[in-house]
Formats: structure tokens, sequence, C-alpha cells
């Protein structure tokens, strides 16, 4: 049995997806049972809380292995897991981390997923850790300026190659359903090096429409406006540092850790565009 943290989320419900369709058992955690709605049926429904230790014992009653995604900053719930996990016996964690960590020196926006990956090996159950770049989702928060014909571009010649969430999910899958991953460490990025600018422009593309794209005055700018009502200090220290170093790295890396374990190249930001179009 198979255990997905997140489940009714973005990655996680798409991973509940792939997993059933290969096959697999798979248990699904919710906090709320009514988000589980989109859920296939042959998902067995585990009501829980990685933030109540009390809940995890019958939630990881007889798992063998499991996907643990803990958004935001909070790292409790992944002690809670590993934990839970280690009582129950469970033999693999795939663990979703941030490809953040590896800067030199390390972000602000790297050291939360770093405790977390330090939780994880200091669990004793073999692991494996995925590092996600920039998801093409983020995308998504474009909405409201598209509104006004424009986009503000955070990091004007900064190259990054952000990946698709639905590949980050079918990653997963293959990890989870495969043997020989223990220890193993990958970086996921999307299959091309690109531009914020880039980005805007092959969205303008798909949906067939004229978008500006601003550049921002600072960094600051850019929190401001993701965050009207204002963003945690500690949070938005850390936007500010990752979108001055973005703006900075004009060459960009790309791994092809993705595209290697799906035998198959990974997700353009074309490709997300032309499936998404119908978000904007």
């Amino acid at each position: 049995m198979l255990l997905v943290t997140g489940a009714t989320g973005n990655i996680g419900s798409q991973l509940v997806r792939a997993l059933v369709g290969a096959g697999a058992d798979v248990r699904a955690l919710t906090r709320d049972p009514a988000r589980a709605a989109g859920l296939p049926p042959q998902a067995e429904l585990a009501v829980g809380d990685l933030g109540e230790p009390s809940t995890l014992p019958a939630v990881f009653a007889g798992i063998e292995r499991f996907f643990l995604l803990t958004p935001g900053m909070v790292t409790v719930n992944v002690a809670n897991a590993v934990a839970a996990a280690r009582e129950a016996g469970v033999r693999h964690v795939v663990h979703l981390s941030s490809s953040n960590v590896l800067g030199d020196p390390m972000p602000l926006m790297g050291r939360w997923h770093h405790e977390r990956e330090e939780m994880v090996r200091a669990s004793g159950i073999p692991f494996t850790i995925l590092r996600a770049g920039g998801f093409m989702s983020n995308a998504l928060e474009w909405r409201d300026s598209l509104r006004e014909g424009y986009v503000l571009d955070p990091s004007g010649p900064g190259r990054y190659a952000p990946i698709d969430t639905a590949d980050i999910a079918a990653v997963a899958a293959v990890v989870l359903t495969s043997d020989g991953h223990e220890g193993a460490e990958y970086v996921l990025d999307g299959g091309e090096l690109t531009t914020c600018a880039e980005q805007v422009k092959t969205l303008g593309d798909v949906l067939g429409r004229e978008i500006e794209v601003r550049q921002a005055a600072s960094p600051e700018e850019v929190v401001r406006a993701r965050f009207a009502a204002g963003a945690p200090k500690v949070l938005a220290d850390a936007l500010v540092e990752a979108y001055t170093r973005a703006r900075a790295d004009v060459t960009g890396s790309r791994s092809d850790d993705a595209a290697r374990l799906l035998g198959r190249p990974a997700a353009t930001f074309r490709d997300w565009c032309e499936r998404n179009a119908g978000l904007f």
C-alpha cells in the first residue's frame, strides 16, 4: 500500500491519479474529506493531519512507501510524518523538496527545505529526495494583472527551467512503484531554459493575444504585488533574495533527471500553456 500526503493538492491529486492508473493500491491523506471528491474512487481515503500526531497511526498502518509533501515553511509536520512512518515500519519515503537547497551559499528559500531533508535523512527510513525547480503553474499568479494586459517580470534576463507539476507527479509515481531509488537525490527541471519574458510571449501566442511585459523596479515591488495584504517577513525576505538571484543568473542550469526517469522529454512551458489555456 502506498500513501500520498497532500493528496487533494495540485501535485498530490495528480500523483494519486497516476498511481491508480498504474494499478497500485493507494491511500490518500486529507484533512478535509470534502476536498477529496475529485480523487479516483479506487483510492482509499484516510482522514488525518500531519500537524496532529494522534491522527497518524491509523493513516500509516500497513503502508510500505509514502510520498511526503509539506507546503509552506512549517517543518514540524515532516517530523511528525517520519516518526509515524518509522513506528509503522514504512520502508521508503519519497520526499518532495526544492532545488533551492543546492544554492552556494544556500538561499533563505532553501533553508526550511534543507531542514526537512535532514529530518528525512535522520529518520532511518530509506529515502528518495525530489528537488523540484520552479513550477510552471506559478504563471497562474499572473491572472490578476492579465486582466489589465500585462505581467510584472521579476527576473529580467535570468534564465531557469520551470517544471510542470504533472511531471513531478509522474516522477514520484515512477519512484514509488519501482526499485533502485533509495538514497537518490533527483533534481527535477522542465524541458527548457527560459526567461519570464519568453514565458509571457509563449502564453500570449497560445492565448492569441498580446501581453505586455513590465520590468519590476525592484524585487520588493514584486512581493508587494503578489501579497497585497503583506507577506510574513521571513517569506518576503526569502522572495526578495530569490528574485535578486534569479535576475543575476543569465545562464541558468537544467537537470535531465526528470526526462531520464520518465523515459521521455520533460514538458516545455508551451506544452503546459496549451494544456492549461482554459485556466486563463
